[in-house]
């Protein structure tokens, strides 16, 4: 047009003009951080890790719908993060020569794998907690998933401060040695 105006855009039954769904949105904003910590590795700076995860959430946004609900939404998520840290390579060649094309890949596969083994112990934890008395997983809950601190608990129990903090220490020390368990067992079982 020889204004410079756009003529308006016509309303079709296609899916590319209707705006993802809430269970899209959710899964997005959710994966927000492990995508920054898959890109950070391989770009370095938190800066360029910010960066790419913008372009990133753009290119997921605009291919929403090529998205297979059911599926892992962060696997599909990392696929375009990580070509998008090519993209952004390329464009800013000349401030990251350090890093090869096959060593940024080899980079990528083992954060996937990291990711892998992240579920695993989030697994294990919550089958270690499961197993813990009532009381600890009572306290271990109020402090971690709670706004409270140890001194706030131990106010609230009528205890001391040092003894809730050593409770919670050796609660801790029991997830850990149960975590370890867990995955010591899960990597036999797959052998």
């Amino acid at each position: 047009m020889a204004d410079g105006i756009l003529p308006p855009l016509e309303q079709t039954d296609d899916t590319s003009t209707q705006a993802p769904g809430e269970d899209f949105v959710r899964l997005l904003t959710q994966s927000q951080r492990a995508l920054y910590l898959f890109i950070l590795p391989m770009v370095g700076r938190p800066s360029d890790a910010e960066e790419v995860l913008q372009e990133t959430n753009v290119v997921i946004w605009s291919k929403w719908s090529q998205f297979d609900p059911g599926t892992n939404f962060l696997a599909w998520g990392r696929a375009i993060a990580r070509l998008e840290v090519f993209r952004y390579r390329r464009n800013r060649h000349h401030r990251m020569t350090l890093l090869g094309d096959d060593i940024i890949d080899l980079i990528a596969e083992r954060a996937e794998a990291n990711a892998g083994d992240a579920e695993l112990r989030r697994d294990a934890l919550r089958q270690c907690i499961d197993k813990l008395r009532p009381k600890d997983r009572e306290l271990i809950r109020e402090r971690y998933s709670g706004d409270l601190t140890g001194d706030e608990i131990a106010e609230r129990l009528g205890r001391p401060a040092n003894s809730v903090y050593q409770s919670i220490g050796r609660i801790r020390k029991t997830l850990l040695e149960c975590v370890r368990r867990q995955m010591a067992g899960t990597v036999r079982g797959m052998q």
